[in-house]
């Protein structure tokens, strides 16, 4: 593993001067720079295309940054490869905004391969795990409400259902941070609330800080302990919920003509 200073102030993650650039000269991410408290849920909002999604992902390593720093528990995530990534992968819990199930296999094998980075490659294609892990499975199950679930294959599953099963499955890797990719973002607003209200205190249970992608301001008002605000590439707003008011949203959306 290559070696890092480490995170800024106690911080769960510390982000320096990421650059992404998907075509030379064009970055969709341009300089950002970001800590993330041990605690609490952090939401990003913005327009779309402002890299929101990028950001995520070249946090857990889905999409390889141009330049920066991502740092996390000693070591900085840009510039690990191989097998030294695969273990820092296994601390960050990601849930996604399609869900990412395999459709075919049960509600507990789809969670249970949260846990995947954890057993030898025979173990994974036998499908056996410990029996510490089956019974931690049963119980997260539970805790999303899908117990009687268990044996059901996820394709037979609601939308809601589905990104239950995909909390379930990013916890049982027992993460250090949880990212989650707008996971709201096909679900209708009842189902949306439920969501987050299970993301936040599932992981405030088990101290684990949150960063979470959303498009719908008002739920991130509503679940966020701070939020940021992207415009360009570029952080615009870093600060509590109270404190986005409209000249704030207008910054970082553009123009006020789309504001009630």
């Amino acid at each position: 593993m290559s070696a890092a200073a480490p995170s800024a102030d106690g911080a769960a993650l510390s982000i320096r001067r990421l650059v992404k650039e998907y075509v030379p000269g064009k970055p969709v991410l341009a300089g950002i720079d970001l800590d993330v408290a041990p605690r609490g849920l952090v939401g990003i909002i913005g327009a779309s295309g402002t890299g929101k999604s990028t950001l995520v992902r070249c946090i857990n390593r889905l999409v390889a940054p141009t330049a920066g720093e991502i740092l996390f528990e000693g070591a900085d995530l840009a510039r690990l490869s191989g097998e030294a990534l695969r273990r820092a992968r296994r601390r960050i819990g990601m849930v996604f905004q399609e869900y990412n199930l395999v459709e075919r296999l049960s509600v507990m094998e789809n969670v249970l391969s949260g846990r995947l980075g954890y057993v030898s490659p025979w173990q994974a294609w036998l499908r056996r795990y410990p029996e510490a892990d089956v019974e931690n499975a049963f119980a997260l199950l539970d805790q999303v409400g899908l117990g009687e679930f268990a044996h059901q294959r996820a394709d037979s599953l609601s939308g809601g259902q589905r990104q239950r099963v995909g909390i379930a499955r990013a916890l049982m890797q027992q993460p250090s941070l949880l990212l989650a990719d707008e996971p709201t973002s096909s679900l209708d607003p009842r189902t949306s609330v439920e969501i987050m209200s299970l993301i936040r205190e599932l992981a405030r249970g088990r101290g684990i800080p949150v960063l979470v992608n959303m498009h719908d301001v008002e739920l991130a008002k509503r679940f966020s302990d701070r939020i940021v605000g992207m415009a360009g590439g570029r952080i615009v707003f870093d600060g509590p919920p109270e404190a986005l008011d409209d000249e704030t949203l207008a910054r970082i959306y553009g123009g006020r003509g789309w504001l009630a």
